[in-house]
């Protein structure tokens, strides 16, 4: 029971550190941009059943930026579930490829097809511009507002390094 004494005094102090890292910021300009990308690999390895770290190697990848949900230009694929649109498939390693960058004793994984989506918002707030990055929800927020230009009131993250909610500001 004397342990539990201190509970209510922790507990305060890690509200206090949680409320105290995180800050909010109402941008009235801004861009959310979702960089997706295919990308293959091949995992090389002595024994790739056994291996838990085996090398792994990229080989071809292609990528598209889209901005605010707006379809990119050029030849893409999409959108898809989630709104996104996708750049066309790199080639595929050959054979000869895969077999050239493994070393002695290295077996080969069949090439896989990595999909990958870096999200990041810019937003200015005064004469300074920030861009962090972000996630799914913070983008598809931005998409939602942005032809009204609705602003957006942002909840950074710790030390504000990086935009974990952005929600519009009622008018």
């Amino acid at each position: 029971m004397q342990k539990l004494r201190f509970l209510p005094s922790i507990i305060t102090a890690l509200t206090a550190l949680a409320l105290t890292s995180c800050s909010t910021t109402t941008a009235e300009r801004y861009e959310a941009t979702a960089l997706t990308s295919y990308t293959w690999q091949v995992k090389y390895a002595n024994d790739l059943t056994s291996e838990p770290r085996p090398r792994i190697e990229t080989f071809a990848t292609t990528s598209v930026l889209n901005r605010n949900g707006v379809k990119p230009p050029g030849e893409v694929i999409g959108p898809d579930d989630q709104g996104l649109w996708w750049p066309t498939l790199p080639p595929r390693p050959s054979v000869d490829e895969v077999e050239q960058r493994k070393k002695s004793q290295e077996e080969a994984s069949k090439p896989e097809l990595v999909k990958n989506v870096k999200y990041k918002l810019t937003y200015g707030v005064g004469n300074t511009q920030n861009t962090l990055p972000t996630n799914y929800e913070v983008y598809r927020q931005v998409v939602k507002a942005y032809p009204q230009r609705t602003p957006l009131e942002l909840t950074l993250g710790v030390n504000d390094n990086s935009v974990e909610k952005a929600e519009p500001v009622s008018k």
